[in-house]
């Protein structure tokens, strides 16, 4: 239970290469906030636990070589936030940028496609923001997945 079958910093290892790929695949594949995840989202994120649940392990079973992993990730995630509130290139990076989504009224077709955003998705936040899209003169498309809508004054 307590004995290793790795030595101990083949577990650190393992928990921070695949805590960078994973930081990386979840940057590339979009900005949905937890609660925005359809039912497929959902179903992706806990099949990637599951299938890279041997790869920080490697086969050992043992509480200490968990706890050596849950250890590794939770201080990845504190140095990737303490980065993030340091520098503002590090924020953008882990965290990403708001982007713009329209002005004056109109939408920018070509990046809602580049966002993987829909048409209906852009239409429920103007809902959301009672706005009229001639009313609009900002849509920006948060780091975090929202839709923020300024109206024209």
């Amino acid at each position: 239970m307590i004995d290793l079958s790795l030595p101990w910093w083949e577990f650190i290892l393992r928990g921070a290469i695949v805590f960078c790929v994973l930081l990386i695949m979840v940057r590339v594949s979009g900005r949905r906030t937890v609660g925005q995840f359809t039912p497929f989202d959902l179903l992706v994120v806990m099949l990637l636990s599951e299938a890279v649940s041997n790869s920080l392990t490697g086969g050992d079973d043992s509480v200490a070589g968990g706890l050596i992993v849950a250890a590794t990730l939770v201080a990845l995630n504190m140095c990737a936030s303490y980065l993030s509130s340091r520098s503002q290139t590090m924020a953008d990076l882990l965290d990403g940028a708001p982007v713009l989504l329209g002005r004056d009224g109109k939408v920018f077709d070509g990046m809602l496609k580049k966002c993987r955003l829909s048409a209906t998705e852009f239409q429920e936040a103007l809902h959301e923001a009672d706005c009229q899209l001639d009313e609009m003169a900002y849509a920006f498309l948060e780091a975090d997945g929202n839709i923020t809508i300024q109206k024209k004054r």
